[in-house]
């Protein structure tokens, strides 16, 4: 980001905006989004603060930068003292906008709007889970400005699940940092010193060690994976413990594969992991949106490999920019990333395609436009 220059306001109207969520770890997709938005936000001429539970290396992230940052408890969902604190900031701001990304902060931000604050109330869905019975009211709260999915097939999810109008619920696509992950500022050979492996050792990468995640599934395509690749490593990435690391390579190891799997913790320095990737994949079979893993990859020019669940048909088109298959496929796995191991052609094709794809829809620029029209939008309808 540093050294572009902020592009212009679509709209003349400087916004006074929180985006607001109660996690704070750098390595979560939820976080990275967030400031994302924060920081365009702020660069397109909005007055910004990120909200969250207290964080100094959140806040040193935000140190030089224009984005404000205030810390609340947000200890749950009916955490009343935040509620107030928060409706004591949104005045004291005079708050037009209110983006809330996670639980919690929707509930706290829902229910500041009961203690006197005003203002347009954004809630964004990333998941593709149903929304959950005793979840639904605060969705169809008439306080509730729109829902904003990250794709299209969370919107549909949203519809069907809480029966609000369509006009309430709107897409847009996450983004990515296109300057973060940009293959000719980042190092790719920096993690794989970290590995002890050498640059031309074929490296498969996944990031997300969570059961629907694909995991499990993605090891056992492996075995065939070096079978027909011997060379071929593959890198698990996010693990919540050194428990959880060991279990994951105990797995890996109960399969057969007791050579060539790493499994790491949580990283927050993404684009130097997956830049040192030759395929990246996402083999998660339930709750995705699409997937931030692929996102990141492709802006980096990498192949990858997805599962046709979510939203990652909307951005990976298949043949085009990367490769989808059926979740929960152990052969199609393993074909799919053999097929890219052993035609680096086609790998390079893709790779290009893919940060061209990314680029003109799902820049954090593009992402940015979109939500500031919106808000744009509703401040004028809302009188704010």
């Amino acid at each position: 980001m540093r050294g572009r220059r902020a592009p212009p306001p679509l709209f003349p109207m400087s916004l006074r905006i929180a985006q607001v969520l109660e996690k704070t770890s750098l390595a979560t997709g939820s976080v990275r989004q967030m400031l994302e938005a924060a920081r365009e936000l702020s660069r397109r001429g909005h007055q910004v603060v990120v909200v969250t539970r207290p964080d100094p290396r959140l806040a040193a992230e935000l140190t030089n930068t224009a984005v404000h940052y205030h810390p609340l408890p947000l200890r749950h969902e009916l955490d009343w003292l935040s509620a107030r604190a928060f409706a004591h900031l949104a005045q004291e701001m005079h708050l037009q906008v209110v983006h809330v990304h996670k639980g919690i902060a929707h509930a706290v931000a829902l229910a500041a709007t009961f203690m006197g604050a005003r203002y347009a109330l954004f809630v964004n869905r990333g998941v593709s889970f149903p929304v959950g019975f005793f979840s639904r009211w605060k969705y169809r709260s008439p306080r509730v400005t729109k829902v904003v999915a990250v794709c299209d097939a969370i919107r549909q999810v949203v519809l069907s699940s809480t029966g609000l109008p369509a006009h309430k619920v709107v897409t847009v696509y996450a983004g990515v940092d296109t300057d973060r992950f940009d293959p000719q500022r980042v190092d790719p050979f920096r993690f794989r010193q970290e590995l002890g492996l050498s640059p031309e050792v074929p490296l498969v990468g996944h990031v997300g060690i969570r059961d629907w995640k694909g995991w499990r599934e993605l090891l056992a395509a492996f075995v065939e994976v070096r079978r027909k690749v011997p060379t071929a490593e593959l890198v698990l990435v996010g693990c919540s413990s050194e428990t959880q690391k060991e279990a994951v390579l105990q797995y890996a190891r109960s399969l057969g594969l007791t050579r060539g799997v790493h499994a790491t913790l949580a990283r927050t320095d993404m684009p130097e992991v997956l830049a040192a990737c030759q395929v990246v994949v996402d083999p998660s079979w339930a709750g995705t949106g699409i997937t931030g893993t692929i996102r990141e990859a492709m802006a980096l020019e990498k192949a990858v490999v997805a599962t046709a669940v979510g939203g990652n048909g909307e951005l990976v088109k298949d043949g085009e920019c990367g490769l989808l298959i059926p979740p929960r496929d152990v052969a199609s796995l393993a074909a799919a990333i053999v097929r890219l191991l052993a035609d680096r052609e086609l790998a390079l094709r893709l790779g290009q395609a893919a940060r061209s794809r990314v680029v003109a829809g799902f820049s954090t620029t593009v992402r940015g436009q979109r939500l500031e029209s919106l808000y744009t939008e509703a401040v004028t309808q809302l009188g704010l």
